[in-house]
């Protein structure tokens, strides 16, 4: 098997002055940037024909080579664990993810992801996105169910993960928040890591551009159901951005959705703390998922909710 042809950028004015690492992943949203981290270090990308660490500055007129060297083999284990499948062809899957999984490997939950679970169902996974993360085109957190695309070959998930970049892909969101939202709410603010704890996000200025749409779809008293479409796909957007509003998603542990009880009126804290008791979770759920197929066809996918959240918009509409 012959070698993968290396990929060409020229740095312009714009990206001048970026890590090597990030200005890569503007350029391949695919990649994680700790995957690009190896690439660079593993000696895959050069500089002017130079090999040079992730942290190099890039500059105006640098040429910059990228190889994405086949995996070897899957290194995630093949796991009989069922899977909710859509839609499944040739190309690509569609599966709805449950609560409780997280997507793929990572270093403390080796085992009972949808990655294993994928593998043990079809053994042809595109492997752009390395030996750990075969086939993932986008992401859902542990606790968010709902819809998500998988690429069976690198040639599905280079036209996937191109529409992802820019931004064609309709990826919408049912989740129940906390206060009164009356009308449509464009949210533009920056999301990267939190500066004192590393395992969440945080809106932050020199984080990365990110923006949802949020539209309410049922006012209550104290909570609100609405609809979020993701321009952008960010870690932990929509709880970062819900709770950065002042409307946590309902539920989320870490970012302020569990403890909003007592700024409600005392009356109604008997119900909130019942709503609460009835989901350990986010009540968030990827509820819709369009795309063009690689063969032109334009698909579009809908989940109804799982049942811990369905009995919480239920009870939500109590409140009214």
């Amino acid at each position: 098997m012959s070698a993968p042809a290396p990929q060409s950028h020229t740095v312009d004015e714009a990206a001048a002055g970026a890590r090597l690492d990030v200005f890569l992943q503007s350029l391949h949203d695919e990649i994680s940037r700790s995957r690009l981290q190896n690439l660079i270090s593993d000696g895959d990308v050069t500089v002017n024909g130079a090999h040079v660490r992730p942290s190099y500055r890039v500059r105006e007129g640098d040429t910059i080579e990228l190889i994405i060297p086949e995996p070897i083999k899957l290194a995630a284990e093949a796991q009989d664990i069922p899977l909710d499948i859509v839609y499944e062809d040739e190309a690509l899957l569609v599966v709805d993810k449950p609560t409780r999984m997280t997507v793929h490997p990572a270093p403390g939950s080796p085992n009972g992801t949808l990655v294993n679970a994928l593998l043990h169902h079809c053994n042809d996974l595109s492997g752009i996105n390395g030996v750990l993360r075969p086939g993932i085109v986008h992401r859902l957190d542990r606790d968010t169910t709902g819809l998500l695309v998988v690429a069976k070959n690198d040639d599905a998930h280079r036209v996937l993960a191109a529409q992802l970049e820019q931004r064609q892909m309709d990826r919408r969101y049912l989740a129940l928040v906390w206060g009164q939202l009356e009308t449509a709410t464009r949210v533009e603010a920056a999301l990267g890591r939190h500066p004192r704890d590393r395992l969440r996000m945080a809106v932050v200025e020199s984080g990365r551009h990110a923006v949802t749409h949020v539209t309410a779809v049922n006012t209550h008293t104290f909570t609100t159901q609405v609809e979020l479409r993701l321009e952008t796909g960010r870690t932990h957007q929509i709880r970062v951005h819900m709770q950065h509003i002042g409307h946590p998603v309902f539920g989320d542990p870490v970012y302020g959705g569990r403890n909003r009880v007592d700024g409600i009126e005392p009356g109604l804290r008997p119900m909130a703390r019942s709503m609460l008791a009835g989901i350990d979770r986010q009540a968030l759920h990827a509820r819709l998922l369009g795309f063009d197929h690689p063969d032109g066809r334009h698909l579009e996918f809908t989940s109804p909710p799982p049942e811990d959240m369905a009995s919480l918009l239920r009870g939500a509409g109590t409140q009214a």
